[in-house]
């Protein structure tokens, strides 16, 4: 049995095209289908079903699948941790993430990444959807709402720090609030999902609903709502950053600490051993971010 033919198998079993798996391998799609024949023959047994427009597995292929993964995890963790201590990561890296995030703090580091790691692809999904990890076929994915699904293992890549912020326009002509109560006499931009905001004050912990005429689904949409004067938000520190440094916006209620304190993590899926490609990921951003991260 060869481990290239299973990492081959394991792929065909995400994507349900032979083509595409190969191709994600460095394979062409001939190349590909006899990998697949070979493999069959050394099991002595028909593992997938083709068809002109998909291929899916057969009985004997689902069995076959979470055997193929444990073992590509184990090699791939065995070559980590011998010889020199340092596997070379390769292959494709698939990797989902929340778009803004990407856009603005992922996509800029990927030129470093990719030439520390030479013999990596990465196949990126930036959405603001929760997607699952493993029907999607992804090996890491970076997160910064609440990790619910205890069958996925997290690793801290940065903390998230959430700020009142209004540019100094609308400060010019409504105040600047001393006091959280205060938001209630001043015009709002509300984030779709997040109807108060909790603040720690002497007096314990504060809610204000929110009150304003734009809510919107977006974080840089808020941000730059702000912006434009058109009221107080709250932003996370990583999506307001250079607008603070410039002058555009400026933070407010600094003395009152939002309850919305977060952090950005890599997940992972808790069945598969951490494979060499995903630890470089981890390794790499954590850094790169750095403590505190950069945008702080």
């Amino acid at each position: 049995m060869n481990i290239e033919h299973l990492r081959l198998f394991v792929r065909i079993a995400t994507t349900h095209n032979i083509s595409q798996a190969g191709k994600e391998l460095g394979l062409s799609a001939p190349v590909a289908s006899m990998h697949i024949n070979k493999l069959e023959d050394s099991m002595g047994a028909r593992l997938i079903h083709r068809t002109t427009r998909k291929v899916s597995l057969t009985e004997e292929g689902e069995t076959l699948l979470p055997y193929a993964e444990e073992i590509i995890s184990s090699v791939d963790a065995a070559q980590a941790t011998v010889g020199t201590g340092k596997a070379c990561p390769k292959g494709t890296l698939r990797i989902t993430a929340p778009a803004s995030f990407g856009r603005m703090h992922l996509m800029p580091a990927l030129k470093g990444f990719l030439a520390q790691y030479p013999e990596l692809f990465v196949d990126i999904r930036l959405t603001d959807s929760m997607v699952d990890l493993v029907e999607g076929g992804f090996d890491v994915a970076i997160r910064n709402a609440d990790l619910k699904d205890s069958t996925l293992i997290a690793k801290k890549l940065a903390t998230d720090k959430r700020i009142m912020v209004a540019s100094p326009d609308y400060i010019a002509t409504h105040g600047k609030p001393a006091h959280p109560t205060e938001l209630k006499s001043h015009l709002c931009i509300n984030q779709t999902g997040l109807e108060s905001w909790a603040f720690d004050t002497l007096e314990g912990v504060l809610h204000i609903k929110v009150k304003g005429k734009i809510k919107v689904d977006h974080g840089e949409a808020v941000r730059d709502a702000a912006v434009d004067g058109m009221g107080i938000a709250m932003c996370a520190t990583w999506i307001a950053y250079q607008h603070l440094r410039d002058g555009r916006l400026v933070e407010v209620l600094e003395n009152y600490t939002l309850i919305d304190n977060s952090d950005i993590w890599a997940v992972y899926p808790s069945s598969r051993l951490l494979a060499p490609k995903v630890r470089a990921f981890i390794d790499y951003f954590s850094e790169y971010y750095g403590t505190p991260p950069y945008w702080d």
